[in-house]
């Protein structure tokens, strides 16, 4: 299958290695050259763990490596079968993305999105004419390692599209799981406020976040704590996504925590900018004090 992965970003870079390691043709794209060199740059570490462990041999890796495509030109898609949009999450710019490839793309070209909270139905009425066909797959971070993925229908989804989609996730290794769309899916609409609140926690001095994590891990089974996960997800993210589930439920009880806001005003979003709750070396690794 033909795939194009736009987005060259750390989830777009892991959703294209884990096309290109399950055989499909891939060419990942993205704005800048020097977004695209960082993306193979991710991917091309990542196969060199695995040849490190003797899960993968350099021939495979240098194989695999060989057969990414990378493009700044979104006519590349013109032979597509598969679209994963995973560009920043923001309406305008994801159905801008979709009206340029509905005039690019052959009839039968699935449109995917990565958006973790925004509507799927939205941006498939931006392309009226190929709405049945778009659909959300939202991974989980890291992809590569993650099984998880949400197949989201759109309210126009067709069943066709929908059970294309599931099978294709299916065939990638993950576990997907069927969703109707709705504000923050299921995995967000329960995690980003459960990180929403382990933040007025720290704000209200009842504990460091350190001591948070580990509550939440021996008290509730969590692998990761809520604070590690959020530093993990990027505080943009979760903000954008906690203003979203804010915006379509007027709900109060998505309110997103001043904390939050004022983390994301300091640049303070979590392992990719270094600092978040906790601090991080420029491999991503917490650096312990």
């Amino acid at each position: 299958m033909k795939v194009c992965v736009f987005g060259a970003g750390n989830m777009g870079a892991r959703i294209t290695e884990v096309f290109l390691t399950n055989g499909h043709e891939v060419t990942m794209l993205d704005v800048k050259q020097e977004f695209i060199d960082r993306g193979v740059k991710t991917i091309t570490n990542d196969l060199s763990f695995l040849v490190k462990k003797e899960k993968m041999t350099e021939e495979k890796k240098n194989e695999l490596l060989a057969s990414l495509k990378t493009s700044l030109d979104r006519k590349a898609a013109a032979d597509a079968d598969f679209i994963m949009e995973v560009i920043l999450e923001r309406m305008d710019l994801k159905k801008e993305l979709l009206q340029e490839l509905d005039q690019i793309c052959p009839a039968h070209t699935i449109f995917g999105s990565n958006t973790s909270a925004l509507s799927i139905t939205e941006m498939a009425a931006s392309v009226p004419n190929r709405a049945d066909k778009v659909i959300g797959c939202h991974f989980f971070n890291p992809a590569q390692i993650m099984k998880l993925v949400e197949v989201t229908r759109a309210i126009q989804t067709s069943d066709e599209t929908f059970q294309a989609a599931f099978d294709l996730m299916a065939s990638l290794g993950k576990t997907p799981v069927s969703v109707n769309e709705g504000p923050g899916f299921v995995v967000n609409r329960i995690l980003i406020p459960m990180m929403n609140e382990a933040m007025g926690i720290v704000a209200d001095g009842i504990a460091s976040p350190a001591d948070i994590d580990v509550a939440m891990q021996l008290g509730a089974g969590m692998k990761s704590g809520p604070l590690h996960t959020a530093d993990l997800v990027g505080h943009d993210v979760n903000l954008a996504i906690m203003e979203t589930l804010y915006r379509e439920t007027g709900d109060p009880k998505y309110r997103p925590h001043p904390l939050m806001r004022k983390m994301v005003r300091a640049g303070w979003l979590g392992v990719k900018t270094g600092k978040g709750f906790f601090e991080y070396d420029e491999n991503g690794k917490e650096i312990v004090k």
